[in-house]
C-alpha cells in the first residue's frame, strides 16, 4: 500500500495549485478600457458557445447513458470473481450481475462525461481572462507576457490532470467498496469512466473545432483576402468570432481531449495490472499508474514555477523558457518513476523503470519532432515558405509533402517505444506471470511515464490561444507597437505550441492503441474466461478480422471527410454574413460604424452544432454496428469459441483503425501547422527574393501562404485533434461493449 496515499494528496495539490495560479492572473492589470471592451465581447461569445454546446452534449450524454444500462444489462452475462489457485487462474462466483453491470457502467459514463466537460469549462473560463491580461502585460515586458499567458493555460492543465487522476482513483475505490473490496473487477467496471470522457471530449472537440476554424477562414478569405485589410482588423464582423473559436477549439476541445487520453489510458493500464496481481495478490501492480501521474504533479508545480525565472533575461525566442520548464518537468519525472517502480513493483522493478524513461524520452521526441517541422527556424516551414513564391499550388504541393514526409518519424518514433517498452518489461522475473504479461505491462508503465508532463504540455497547448487572442486585443485596441512585437512572438510560439501538443497527443494515442487494444483483449479474455496471463493471438487472414480492419481505416477517412465538409460548411456561412454587413453598412469600411460581432457569433455557433452532429454519431455508432452485425450475420469459430465474429471484427476494426487514425492525424497536425507558419514566417520579413528584397505581408507570396494556411486551417485544428478523440473513443467503446460483442 506504499505510496497509494500520493493519489488524492497530488490531485487536491493540483486543484489548489490551479487556484493560485488563477488567483494571480486575475488579479494582474486588464489594461486600456478599450482592451477590456474588446475582451468582454470574446469573453461573452466564448462562454455563449460553450454553454449552448454542454447542453447539447449534456442531453446526448444522458440519453447515450440509458442505452448503455440496458444494452449491457440486457446482453451481458455478469462479472465472475478471478481466482488464483495452484498456479491457475479460474473464475469463480457471480459478483455483480449483469442488470448490476449495466447500471454501474451507466453511472461511470455519467461521472466520466460530467468531469470532462467540468475540466473544460473552468480551464477555458480562466484562460478567456488571460488574454486580456497578457495583452496588457505586453506594454511592459516579454517576461511578464510569458508569464501571464502559461500560467493562465496552466489552469486548465492542472485542473484536466486532477480531475482525471481523483475521478477515476475515486469511482475505483467507491465501486471496489460497493463490491465487497474485489479490487479486480472494480477495473472492468469503471471503463465506463472513460467512455464518457471520451464521449464528451469527441463532441467538445468537433463542435469547438469547426466553430474556430469556420470563423477563422470566413474571417481570413473575406478580410484579408477580399477585403485587404489586415489580421484581427476591427472593421471584419468575423474577428471576434475567430478570436473565440481560438479558445473553444483549443483550450476547451485540448482539454477535453487531454482528459479522456489521461483517463483512458489509466484505466486500460489498470486492467492489464490486473493479470499481474490476480498472481501476486498485490494491489500495487493496480494502483501504480496512479502513483506515477502523482509525482508528474508535482514535477509540473516545479517546472511551471520556473518559466519566469528562465524568462527573466528577455528571450530572443519565447520558447526557449518554456522549452527550459518542459526539460525541468521531465527530469523531475524520471526521479518521481524512480521512486515508483522501486518502492512499488518488487525486485524486478528496474525493468519497469527503463519501460517509463522509453516513455518519458518518446514525450521529449514527440516535441522537438513536432517543433522541427512547424517551427519557422527549420527546413520545413522555410522550404514551404520559398515555395510561396511560385503560387498556392506551389505552397500547398510542398506543404502535403511536409505532412506525409511526418508520418515516418511519428511511426518509426512509436514502434521503438512499443519495442522497447516491452522487451524492458518482458524482462521482469515475477514468479507466475508470463514474459508476454509482463511486456504488455512495460507498455502501459510508458504510456504513464509519457503522460507524467500532460500538465505541462496542455499549458503550453492553452498557452497559444491566450497569446492569439491577445495579439488580437493589442491591434484591435491600437496598443502601442512594442506590443503587438511581444504578441506577434508569441503568437508565432503559440502556433508552434498548439501543434507540438498535437504532437504528443499523437504519441500518446500511438502507446494508447496497444495499451488499449491489450485491455480489449483482457475483457475478451475475462468473458470467454480465458486465463488473463494467456496470449489470444488476433489473426489477420480471419475474414472477419480482415473486413473489421478494412471498416476501420474507412472510418478514420469518412470521418476526416464530414469534419472538413462541416468547416467547408460552416465557413460559408460566416462568409456570407460578412460580405452582408460590408455590402449594407459601407460605414463598417470606412471606421465610422462597428460590425455586428454578436450576429456573426451566433451564426458561426449555430453552423458549429448542426455540423458536429453526423460525424460524433458515425463515431460513436460504428463500432457498435460491426461488432453487433458481425456476431449476429457470421457463424465464426475461433480457438473453440462459437460466434467469435463479432469481437474479432472489432478486433480488426481497432488494430487498423487506430494505426491509420494516428498516421492520417499526423499528416493533418503537421502540415496545417507548417503551412500556418509558413504563412508566420513571410509576414515577419524573413522570406527574400534573389535580389534580397522582403517579401512581407501583401506581396504575392504571402497571399499564396494565406491560401494554404486556409487550406491547413481545418486540417490542424479540427479534423486532426478530432481523430486523436475518435482512436481512443473506438477503444473504450469496444472495452465498455465488449459483452455484447460476445455470444
Amino acid at each position: 500500500m506504499e505510496l497509494i496515499w500520493m493519489v488524492p494528496v497530488s490531485g487536491f495539490a493540483a486543484v489548489l495549485f490551479a487556484a493560485y495560479l488563477a488567483w494571480d492572473v486575475l488579479r494582474r492589470d486588464t489594461g486600456t478600457e478599450s482592451m477590456q471592451e474588446i475582451a468582454g465581447m470574446i469573453f461573452e461569445g466564448a462562454m455563449a458557445f460553450l454553454t449552448r454546446q454542454y447542453k447539447t452534449i449534456a442531453i446526448m450524454a444522458v440519453l447515450t447513458s440509458v442505452a448503455l444500462f440496458l444494452i449491457v444489462g440486457g446482453v451481458s452475462q455478469g462479472v465472475k470473481a478471478i481466482v488464483f489457485d495452484g498456479g491457475s487462474i479460474t473464475f469463480g462466483d457471480e459478483v455483480v450481475s449483469r442488470w448490476e453491470e449495466g447500471l454501474l457502467t451507466a453511472v461511470a459514463f455519467l461521472v466520466g462525461a460530467f468531469c470532462s466537460a467540468l475540466a473544460g469549462y473552468i480551464g477555458m473560463y480562466i484562460a478567456v481572462r488571460s488574454n486580456v491580461r497578457t495583452a496588457a502585460a505586453a506594454q511592459d515586458s516579454l517576461k511578464e507576457a510569458i508569464t501571464v499567458s502559461l500560467r493562465g493555460g496552466a489552469v486548465s492543465g492542472f485542473l484536466v490532470v486532477a480531475l482525471s487522476l481523483l475521478g477515476v482513483s475515486g469511482i475505483f475505490a467507491v465501486y471496489s467498496a460497493l463490491l465487497g473490496n474485489p479490487a479486480e473487477v472494480a477495473p472492468f467496471l469503471i471503463v465506463g469512466f472513460g467512455f464518457g470522457a471520451s464521449f464528451v471530449a469527441l463532441f467538445a472537440q468537433l463542435g469547438g473545432g469547426i466553430y474556430t476554424k469556420a470563423a477563422d477562414m470566413g474571417a481570413d478569405l473575406v478580410g484579408k483576402v477580399e477585403a485587404g485589410i489586415p489580421e484581427d482588423d476591427p472593421r471584419n464582423a468575423a474577428v471576434v468570432a475567430d478570436l473565440v473559436g481560438d479558445n473553444v477549439g483549443d483550450c476547451a476541445g485540448r482539454g477535453a481531449d487531454l482528459f479522456e487520453s489521461m483517463s483512458a489510458e489509466n484505466i486500460g493500464a489498470m486492467i492489464l495490472g490486473v493479470a499481474i496481481f490476480s498472481v501476486t495478490g498485490d494491489i500495487a501492480w493496480i494502483m501504480f499508474p496512479l502513483v506515477l501521474r502523482s509525482f508528474g504533479i508535482f514535477a509540473t508545480i516545479a517546472g511551471t514555477m520556473a518559466v519566469p525565472f528562465l524568462a527573466a533575461r528577455e528571450p530572443k525566442d519565447p520558447m526557449q523558457p518554456l522549452n527550459g520548464g518542459y526539460i525541468i518537468v521531465s527530469a523531475l519525472s524520471v526521479v518521481g518513476l524512480f521512486i515508483t517502480t522501486k518502492v512499488m513493483l518488487g525486485d524486478s522493478w528496474e525493468w519497469f523503470f527503463y519501460s517509463g524513461l522509453v516513455g518519458i524520452a518518446t514525450g521529449i521526441a514527440f516535441v522537438y519532432i513536432t517543433q522541427y517541422y512547424t517551427s519557422g527556424s527549420w527546413r520545413p516551414v522555410k522550404e514551404i515558405a520559398e515555395a510561396s513564391k511560385t503560387g498556392p499550388a506551389t505552397n500547398i504541393v510542398i506543404g502535403s509533402a511536409v505532412g506525409y514526409e511526418t508520418t515516418a518519424a511519428t511511426a518509426i518514433a512509436i514502434g521503438l517505444a512499443l519495442v522497447s517498452s516491452f522487451y524492458f518489461g518482458s524482462q521482469a522475473n515475477i514468479p507466475g506471470v508470463p514474459e508476454f504479461t509482463s511486456g504488455i505491462f512495460g507498455t502501459a508503465v510508458a504510456t504513464m511515464g509519457m503522460l507524467m508532463s500532460a500538465a505541462f504540455v496542455l499549458a503550453m497547448d492553452t498557452f497559444g490561444p491566450i497569446t492569439d487572442n491577445a495579439g488580437g486585443i493589442t491591434e484591435m485596441s491600437d496598443a502601442p507597437e512594442s506590443a503587438r512585437e511581444i504578441t506577434d512572438k508569441l503568437d508565432a510560439v503559440g502556433n508552434t505550441t498548439k501543434a507540438l501538443t498535437k504532437g504528443y497527443a499523437v504519441a500518446s494515442a500511438g502507446l494508447a492503441a496497444f495499451l488499449l487494444f491489450s485491455a480489449y483483449l483482457d475483457r475478451v479474455k475475462e468473458r470467454l474466461e480465458i486465463p488473463l496471463t494467456a496470449e489470444l493471438p488476433i489473426d489477420l487472414a480471419n475474414v472477419n478480422v480482415f473486413v473489421g480492419a478494412l471498416l476501420g481505416v474507412m472510418l478514420v477517412f469518412l470521418f476526416t471527410s464530414l469534419t472538413i465538409r462541416a468547416v467547408g460548411s460552416a465557413a460559408g456561412t460566416i462568409i456570407d454574413e460578412v460580405r452582408r454587413q460590408f455590402a449594407a453598412d459601407p460605414g463598417i469600411m470606412a471606421g465610422t460604424t462597428r460590425p455586428d460581432y454578436g450576429r456573426a457569433v451566433d451564426i458561426t455557433a449555430q453552423a458549429a452544432l448542426r455540423a458536429m452532429i453526423l460525424p460524433g454519431i458515425l463515431a460513436v455508432g460504428m463500432p457498435i454496428a460491426v461488432g453487433l452485425i458481425f456476431r449476429f450475420a457470421t457463424n465464426t469459430t475461433y480457438l473453440g469459441f462459437e460466434d467469435s465474429g463479432g469481437w474479432l471484427a472489432v478486433s480488426g476494426l481497432l488494430m487498423v483503425g487506430t494505426i491509420g487514425g494516428i498516421m492520417l492525424a499526423t499528416f493533418l497536425n503537421n502540415s496545417g501547422g507548417a503551412w500556418d507558419n509558413a504563412k508566420k514566417f513571410i509576414e515577419a520579413g524573413e522570406l527574400k527574393d534573389d535580389d534580397g528584397n522582403v517579401l512581407g505581408k501583401g506581396s504575392d507570396a504571402h497571399e499564396a501562404a494565406v491560401v494554404g494556411d486556409t487550406v491547413g486551417d481545418p486540417f490542424k485544428d479540427t479534423a486532426g485533434p478530432s481523430l486523436h478523440v475518435l482512436i481512443k473513443l473506438l477503444a473504450t467503446i469496444a472495452l465498455v461493449l465488449a459483452p455484447v460483442f460476445i455470444a
